[in-house]
């Protein structure tokens, strides 16, 4: 299952980049497709990842999916549909970086989806996880260390604490967020992180558009403009 995901481009300031899901054949085969492009060492650090998960949610609440398999549907392949959106929608629509120099940033990071998963699929990128919640932090520390996954920075604070924070406000070619808050609440946390020129990237629910609709004008004072919704 992944979504279809709906993006934006940011004007002056910042890009932005919004999704919602959807369940196709399509958009499944896509990202079986990516998984068996990983190579072995990142195949072994997927599924150590999804391991340490369901250990360590049988003690704290990381996740309400507890089969590896739909793990493995609803978070890995999930995470993984975001490549194609990501480079694509930067190829075409945005200022010129190299893909494989990204910097990006996962908003809520949770248990580290999709940031984790963007970073081991990725190894060029730099991606920061910022979640406020002490225990969810410790536990992608935990991740990190264990498989070996260097390209990663894990911040505790507040999601509308960062991008007042000169460390981390525009300092990002994209930003994610996977089901963290409504659209119109996701964009001021997201955009302000967000470059001129870069890309932000929500993953919706499967009709987000009455949710987009109450966004709009939050996101064009921002700067930023709706892109595209793509499955």
């Amino acid at each position: 299952i992944t979504p279809p995901y709906f993006y934006s481009n940011v004007f002056s300031t910042r890009a932005l980049s919004l999704g919602t899901k959807i369940s196709t054949k399509k958009t499944i085969l896509n990202s079986l497709h990516l998984l068996d492009t990983l190579n072995n060492q990142q195949k072994s650090q997927v599924s150590l990842f999804v391991d340490t998960l369901l250990e360590w949610n049988e003690r704290m609440n990381l996740t309400a999916v507890t089969e590896r398999c739909a793990v493995m549907e609803r978070h890995v392949e999930d995470s993984l549909a975001l490549l194609p959106i990501i480079e694509n929608a930067f190829s075409k629509h945005c200022s010129v970086i190299e893909n494989a120099k990204l910097k990006v940033v996962d908003v809520g990071s949770g248990a580290g989806l999709p940031g984790v998963i963007l970073a081991i699929a990725r190894p060029d990128w730099q991606v920061t996880l910022i979640e406020s919640l002490q225990k969810r932090c410790c536990f992608m520390e935990h991740v990190v260390e264990v498989s070996g996954v260097s390209n990663i920075q894990i911040v505790r604070m507040r999601a509308e604490d960062a991008g007042q924070n000169p460390q981390f406000r525009e300092m990002y070619d994209v930003a994610v967020a996977r089901a963290v808050a409504e659209m119109r609440v996701l964009a001021e946390y997201c955009l302000p992180l967000v470059r001129v020129g870069g890309l932000f990237v929500a993953a919706k629910g499967f009709d987000p558009q009455e949710e987009v609709e109450n966004a709009k004008e939050a996101i064009r004072l921002m700067g930023a403009f709706m892109l595209q919704l793509c499955s």
